[in-house]
């Protein structure tokens, strides 16, 4: 279970105690129906730091954790999350055409961290991910990365649309790399601020997603299978946006 390679925290005191020195969760799990003052008290502290939570059955918090767990486990985060804000300024502030990845649904954390690694090799500025739902970032998702999270700004995010209408805001061109079009990415101008949005094998870029997206663009494929693993799509289009941002230098 990918839960128990994580390190955490349970009882509602110790994660209390741990929200307020400051600790960064990567999630929390709290049982359903939950009730009563110090339930209440450990709810407001969450919303307050901005920490997201999901309500899971008592089950799956007795498989995680041998203990009294007081029906709340708490995941600790192995690297900082920045604000998506932060993420944006910052990135425009350190180069004029930066590149950002959005992952939307992808979920595996070997392909997190290859792309996190293209990413950094590539010279990008950070990934945004989904609150819920995406890869989780632990000790693979690093070491696939071969460190890059741990130098890459990263923010986690409840509401991608929110992100994107702040990316737009900012000057980013919003571009979702999907199988479905017939454009290219070798048609497609990546010479000023970027971001890729990358979905999952499975499900591709949610349709929502596409419809905020400046520009959809396709990998070509000559061959009989008709897509590329998202690390390698990542990959092949991180670079052509290198080579366009560099050309002529």
């Amino acid at each position: 279970m990918e839960e128990q390679k994580m390190q955490y925290l349970f009882g509602i005191h110790p994660v209390m105690e741990a929200i307020k020195a400051g600790k960064k969760f990567d999630k929390v799990l709290v049982k359903q129906g939950m009730e009563g003052p110090q339930f209440g008290e450990l709810m407001a502290l969450m919303k307050q730091n901005g920490i997201q939570f999901q309500f899971v059955p008592a089950e799956r918090l007795n498989k995680a954790v041998r203990g009294a767990h007081q029906g709340v486990i708490a995941y600790i985060s192995k690297i900082d999350y920045v604000p998506c804000e932060e993420l944006v300024d910052t990135a425009l502030a350190t180069n004029p055409a930066p590149m950002i990845v959005i992952l939307d649904g992808v979920s595996d954390v070997r392909n997190l961290g290859a792309i996190a690694r293209t990413l950094e090799c590539a010279g990008g500025s950070g990934i945004i991910l989904p609150a819920k739902g995406g890869a989780a970032i632990n000790a693979d998702a690093i070491k696939a990365s071969a460190g890059a999270l741990m130098r890459l700004s990263v923010a986690k995010v409840p509401n991608l649309r929110l992100a994107v209408y702040y990316l737009k805001q900012c000057g980013f061109k919003i571009i979702a790399v999907t199988e479905k079009v017939s454009g290219h990415i070798y048609e497609t101008d990546m010479t000023g601020p970027c971001a890729f949005v990358m979905g999952s094998e499975g499900r591709g870029i949610s349709q929502s997603m596409l419809d905020l997206s400046d520009e959809k663009a396709s990998i070509p494929m000559s061959g009989e299978i008709s897509s590329l693993n998202v690390s390698a799509a990542a990959a092949v289009v991180l670079y052509e946006a290198v080579r366009q941002k560099t050309a002529g230098k």
